[in-house]
């Protein structure tokens, strides 16, 4: 598939259940047409991640994930060698003189074992490319993936350089627990997706959890934004909006207000001291 304007990009998501905003479906359709690497940044739960996997349905492309964290290093995002099937092999040969090209076959193609980087590089237009939460990783692994990025180019000393024909599609995501560098941002088209406002929400709710009457989602809706604007540790986000109502819908409730609502409070609030920040706003305790 490709998008000929913004409005088709909007029309895209929104026809696979993902609601964005103008500013979102622009930076999307500039990124593809540009072929540049996304950078979305917000809050964990406002939908970072579902744009990467969203965009690769739409597309028809190979979703290659890979998830940051923290430790993680070159070999772990790039490729590794089978080591084990390479001990196997190695004990087939047979002993006294072995012809040169049975021993440098212990570092061919086949033992390679292709991690997320050198997978999106290999299949290339195919795929689309989700880094995952870059500001977990540290600031050498944020270097690294930069100079990928640059030219999608990877070089396995023994076999050589392995390049990408046309770039695969990439979105990186970051809750911003860290700033990135300013280096990897001038590499990337850069969007913040933020929570959404009340009407957006709703509709959120009801394309997601269509058996949901519209009462409900908007009273969940008016009861998550409250509970936003409290000084919580994880704020709810749309996900969290979705669960707790098709919860209080599952019980019968009309409303995200009652004992219901207290009942099912932990869609909303993850932690125990946002649940007594939340009681407090919600129910007055």
């Amino acid at each position: 598939m490709t998008f000929g304007s913004v409005d088709d990009v909007e029309q895209a998501l929104r026809a696979e259940s993902y609601l964005p905003d103008r500013g979102l479906a622009t930076a999307v359709f500039l990124a593809l047409r540009m072929r540049r690497p996304l950078l979305l940044e917000g809050e964990a739960g406002v939908g970072k991640t579902e744009v990467g996997k969203t965009l690769a349905r739409l597309l028809g492309a190979r979703l290659i994930r890979l998830q940051c964290y923290e430790g993680i290093d070159a070999a772990q995002a790039l490729y590794e060698w089978d080591y084990s099937r390479q001990l196997l092999y190695a004990r087939t040969l047979q002993e006294g003189e072995v012809a040169a090209e049975r021993v440098a076959a212990l570092y061919g193609p086949e033992f390679l074992v292709e991690r997320p980087l050198l997978a999106a590089i290999r299949t290339g237009a195919g795929a689309v490319l989700l880094i995952d939460e870059l500001d977990r990783a540290d600031d050498e692994f944020e270097a690294f993936l930069l100079e990928v990025l640059s030219d999608f180019t990877v070089t396995v000393p023994e076999i050589g350089t392995i390049a990408a024909e046309d770039p695969p599609a990439v979105v990186i995501t970051s809750n911003r627990t860290r700033e990135l560098h300013d280096a990897l941002k001038r590499r990337c088209l850069y969007h913040w997706i933020d929570f959404p406002d009340l009407e957006r929400e709703v509709e959120i709710i009801r394309l997601r959890a269509p058996d949901i009457s519209e009462a409900l989602a908007r009273s969940v809706a008016a009861a998550v934004a409250r509970l936003r604007s409290l000084d919580l540790v994880k704020r709810p986000g749309a996900a969290e909006s979705i669960d707790w109502a098709e919860a209080l819908s599952l019980l019968g409730a009309e409303s995200a207000e009652g004992e219901v609502a207290r009942e099912t409070l932990g869609w909303a609030v993850k932690t125990r001291e946002d649940t007594a920040r939340a009681e407090a706003e919600l129910f007055g305790e």
